[in-house]
């Protein structure tokens, strides 16, 4: 079991002792160190809360809920919401920040508190070294009786999250409602089930099936958005006759398109194809991080712009954005940010685009894969055992690699002739990531089993 902090949050496993997992104690001195850091940035004490369908959910909203009440803080509390919903309503509700409850991707044990800034962006890494201390010192000074904060119900911010998608400029919203889509969606017994169906109505889709569409948290799979955990999405999109599949993950961040024959799009080819749409109707710079395909670069050249990596983590992908002035960017796992929305991995707005463009293409989404560059990527990873040095690791592998280009903002990236590794720990689990791509399949499976050789014996 295992509590993480890093740049995507405090995250850990429910139960077992303090400070090694996520307990009720841990939960209110994180809690209560992120509204100390909010106080010393002003007067503002509101605070936006939301949660995915997790079964810890209820239990670790009210302990988040009741200590910012406790520091004076006023709560608008969003309960069953997607992390991009609560992004945008802090900025929707004028708050100090916001605190998204969640663990994204992980299983059903784990459970996370994901914290904003007053922009509804992800805090940066010093903000949240700051926070951290906090918590280490237990530097909080609760509110007296007279001074405690109170809590207001939100049933309307998604309505305003769908109200802001459908009438982005590049979403069109009568060519969908015109080609009469059939979609299969899978929510994986969280809160896409809500979102995703609201969102689809809203754009004129009227044929829906929706699987697992209990909010329970009890996942009917492994909730990442993996090939191999969808195929019950791909056989219910043939079985139903249906255009496409759409899978996210338990807080609606993460999207991926099964094709009408069953086959997967490519949780890659997610950005890929939503920055191709975006980037023909306006010019500019795109932005994804060093793990993602480089089908992305080849777009982006395409339509005369140019890429820009970044290191794994959202937050630094928006920075990254930001340097350069992009007009779409996002993550190889199907995270898409759409700048002049906001500035957050957001599957509902990346819904929409795809959409127009698969309706504007004129293409069954097949086609639509097919016109696009053809890596492939192997996706691997190793667990992590207690007292491993993987910045010696790393380092032995860097001098084994030494003549090929390296690059270590992040992990270690190694380039053979055009294909390339990338070896780095998780922000959100006690693992080593190691993802390759070649043009061959075989090639990018040989080069990340060489690599987790290496890891192997060097551990």
């Amino acid at each position: 079991m295992a509590l993480i902090k890093s740049i995507s949050g405090i995250r850990g496993t429910i139960g077992g002792v303090t400070n090694e997992n996520l307990t009720p104690l841990d939960i209110v001195k994180f809690t209560a160190a992120y509204g100390t850091w909010l106080m010393g940035q002003g007067d503002n004490r509101k605070v936006v809360i939301g949660r995915d369908g997790r079964i810890s959910g209820a239990m670790v909203k009210q302990l988040v809920i009741s200590t910012l009440t406790g520091l004076g803080f006023d709560v608008v509390d969003l309960d069953y919401s997607t992390t991009p919903t609560v992004e945008m309503a802090v900025v929707f509700e004028a708050a100090a920040g916001g605190i998204i409850l969640t663990a994204s991707h992980n299983p059903r044990e784990w459970n996370a508190l994901k914290l904003l800034n007053s922009k509804g962006e992800f805090i940066s890494a010093e903000e949240g070294a700051t926070i951290l201390s906090l918590a280490a010192d237990e530097a909080f000074s609760f509110a007296g009786v007279d001074k405690l904060g109170s809590v207001t119900a939100d049933n309307g911010s998604l309505r305003k999250h769908i109200d802001a998608i459908t009438s982005y400029p590049l979403v069109d919203v009568p060519a969908i409602r015109k080609a009469k889509l059939k979609i299969v969606v899978d929510a994986v017994n969280s809160t896409g089930a809500i979102a995703v169906p609201a969102l689809l109505k809203a754009l004129g889709v009227k044929d829906i099936v929706v699987l697992n569409e209990t909010v329970n948290g009890r996942f009917a799979h492994n909730p990442e958005p993996l090939p191999e955990h969808l195929t019950q999405l791909s056989n219910e999109v043939v079985k139903e006759n249906a255009h496409l599949g759409i899978a996210v993950d338990p807080d609606v961040d993460r999207l991926c398109f099964v094709c009408e024959d069953g086959t997967m799009f490519g949780e890659e080819y997610t950005l890929v194809a939503v920055a191709d749409y975006v980037l023909g109707k306006r010019k500019g710079n795109t932005v994804s991080n060093m793990s993602s395909t480089r089908a992305l670069k080849d777009i982006t050249v395409k339509h005369g712009g140019e890429y820009h990596p970044s290191a794994v983590g959202e937050v630094n992908v928006v920075n990254r954005m930001k340097a350069v002035s992009a007009v779409i960017g996002g993550e190889g796992n199907g995270g898409i940010i759409v700048p002049d929305l906001h500035y957050g991995r957001d599957a509902l707005i990346g819904i929409a685009l795809f959409l127009t463009h698969l309706v504007h293409s004129q293409k069954t989404i097949r086609q639509l894969r097919n016109g696009y560059p053809d890596y492939f990527m192997s996706k691997n990873k190793i667990t992590l055992e207690a007292g491993i040095d993987v910045q010696e690791v790393f380092a032995r592998i860097r001098d084994k690699y030494k003549h090929n280009p390296v690059n270590t903002e992040d992990g270690l990236k190694i380039e053979f002739d055009g294909d390339w590794v990338h070896l780095r720990t998780s922000n959100t689990e006690p693992i080593i990531r190691i993802y390759a791509e070649s043009s061959f399949e075989t090639t990018a499976n040989n080069i990340a089993l060489r690599l987790m050789q290496d890891i192997k014996e060097l551990m």
